[in-house]
């Protein structure tokens, strides 16, 4: 199976279908962007402290990747960045390309998968904006490679990711706040005969190892952390966090 194409078409769909994660952002957000004030999610409910920008990102070349939906890629062109969106969903792109139109936004967008970004040279972009997307590739190594390969000496990749304990749960029985663990991490949605989520998108809970000594093994320092819960009243909610977020520098 082709996991691209699969989640590609999964996320065409949740657009038409208003997903969470679909919802372009609206004027408020815009506005205060075009006032240097930057309020964006790479996790589900807490926004990335201030700090974790660049001082000035007026003129900063970015890449949004993986995070299509017009929510990420205009706020930072109204901050007045050279925006490039990545997305594997034709979709999702197209809501920033309305958004740009809509208030004449500095921004491109480019389809192709977060951990092939070929099209790119080498230190292309000074900031790269990645909120949680990564269990939509199967290797989660590559992601981490080409981020450091395409950006600027300096660069700043922001990244939000899934705790792998989400992955240990059958998915029916946890959304009734029982907690059977049934599967192993690394987790995969391949050869299973029903999605994790139940969505239609395959779905990959890598290691936090992956994940973490992953980016510092492709040369990152990592310089901020934080956790988060899902904001949706899952079950798991009450215990732990089930996500987090990552600054790393080149």
């Amino acid at each position: 199976m082709n996991v691209t194409e699969a989640n590609s078409k999964a996320w065409d769909r949740l657009v038409s279908e208003k997903y969470a994660w679909t919802i372009p952002a609206g004027p408020d957000r815009i506005a205060n962007a075009r006032k240097g004030k930057v309020e964006l999610k790479l996790t589900p409910t807490r926004f990335v402290p201030p700090g974790w920008y660049p001082d000035d990102l007026k003129g900063k070349g970015v890449l949004c990747l993986a995070s299509g939906g017009g929510q990420q890629g205009p706020v930072f062109a109204a901050a007045g960045s050279h925006v490039t969106v990545v997305d594997i969903s034709a979709k999702q792109l197209e809501q920033d390309r309305l958004m740009a139109e809509e208030y004449g936004l500095d921004l491109r967008t480019v389809r192709c998968s977060m951990d092939d970004l070929s099209l790119f040279d080498d230190g292309t972009f000074d900031l790269i904006f990645h909120p949680v997307a990564n269990a939509y590739v199967e290797n989660v190594i590559p992601v981490w490679r080409e981020a450091y390969r395409v950006l600027a000496k300096g660069g700043v990749l922001l990244s939000g990711f899934l705790n792998p304990l989400r992955f240990l749960f059958d998915n029916g029985d946890y959304r009734e706040g029982r907690f059977n663990i049934k599967h192993p991490i690394p987790y995969s949605d391949l050869g299973r005969d029903e999605t994790f989520d139940g969505n239609g998108c395959l779905l990959f809970g890598h290691t936090l190892e992956d994940q973490i000594q992953g980016q510092i093994s492709c040369g990152f320092s990592l310089t901020g952390f934080y956790e988060d819960k899902s904001g949706a009243g899952r079950p798991l909610d009450d215990f732990i966090c089930t996500y987090m977020a990552t600054r790393a520098v080149k």
